[in-house]
């Protein structure tokens, strides 16, 4: 049943795909497909990590951003091209997602993603997965860590892949680098700093993100690797229209709003998890 979903989540990533420059929306997708939209709807989003409706947005956004830096089209060339009736349409979304105006964005000559293509696997049976499948990373499993960034770069905007990777390889020698496997998916990552407490970097699977791997990761930390400390990590301030879920993620597992910040030229907020007041 899993695999059949997984099938029918991946026919519809691969129209929207070859769709982008069209007109998109659920019924669209589920008509060319012939899936009832209400079925599509449910298991894209628990396939996927995100509705349909985000997906095909933050997919054309991004074509849209790379087109702004990229190429000589018009703004309202690009804004016709993602779908949008209006110039004015297309540069509310997108300085509601990228926090910053076509015109601003172009400027900089800087491309990030807000979403790249999800690539789905076919998971292995068994998907009972436990803290102490975490283990150490190694210079072996950057590849596929790197795979993974890139399939949350929902999370992460603005992130410089280069100076990233050198940071990678800095955490690995001091085994700051955290992963889990299960099968050949490489489900969960996590970067953290022991002198300071601080999760740097954590991403999931879009296939895995109603596992509660995100726990998994926190209760490894607490459990042995930074015991009894306070655990911080930067996320999206409230209201962000670009947050997919993860600022819900981790006031659910117990952590508090601290401080306004901004990181990459990101507004963002950091958030503590006190093990003294419980949670997880």
């Amino acid at each position: 049943m899993q695999n059949q979903a997984i099938y029918i989540v991946s026919q519809a990533i691969r129209y929207i795909e070859d769709n982008l420059h069209n007109n998109l929306d659920l019924d669209i997708v589920s008509g060319a497909l012939h899936y009832s939209k209400y079925y599509l709807c449910r298991i894209f989003t628990k396939t996927a990590g995100l509705t349909i409706h985000n997906y095909i947005k933050r997919r054309q956004l991004t074509e849209a951003a790379k087109l702004l830096v990229f190429s000589k089209k018009t703004v309202i060339e690009i804004a016709i091209i993602s779908g949008y009736k209006s110039q004015q349409a297309f540069t509310d979304i997108f300085k509601a997602m990228y926090k910053t105006s076509p015109a601003e964005f172009r400027k900089t000559g800087k491309f990030y993603p807000l979403q790249l293509e999800i690539q789905l696997k076919n998971p292995p049976s068994n998907m009972d997965l436990k803290k102490d499948d975490i283990v150490f990373a190694t210079y072996a499993d950057v590849e596929d860590w790197m795979e993974l960034a890139s399939q949350a770069a929902d999370g992460y905007p603005g992130l410089d892949q280069a100076a990233y990777i050198n940071k990678l390889h800095q955490y690995i020698n001091l085994e700051r680098a955290l992963i889990l496997r299960n099968g050949d998916i490489t489900s969960g990552i996590m970067g953290f700093s022991a002198g300071t407490g601080n999760i740097d970097f954590l991403a999931v699977h879009p296939q895995y993100r109603h596992l509660g791997i995100e726990k998994l990761f926190i209760k490894k930390l607490l459990d042995g690797l930074l015991y009894n400390r306070e655990i911080t990590l930067t996320t999206f301030r409230a209201g962000d229209k670009a947050d997919t879920g993860y600022r819900e993620k981790y006031c659910q597992l117990g952590f508090e709003e601290r401080e306004l910040l901004v990181e990459y030229g990101y507004p963002v907020q950091r958030f503590v998890f006190n093990p003294e007041k419980g949670g997880i």
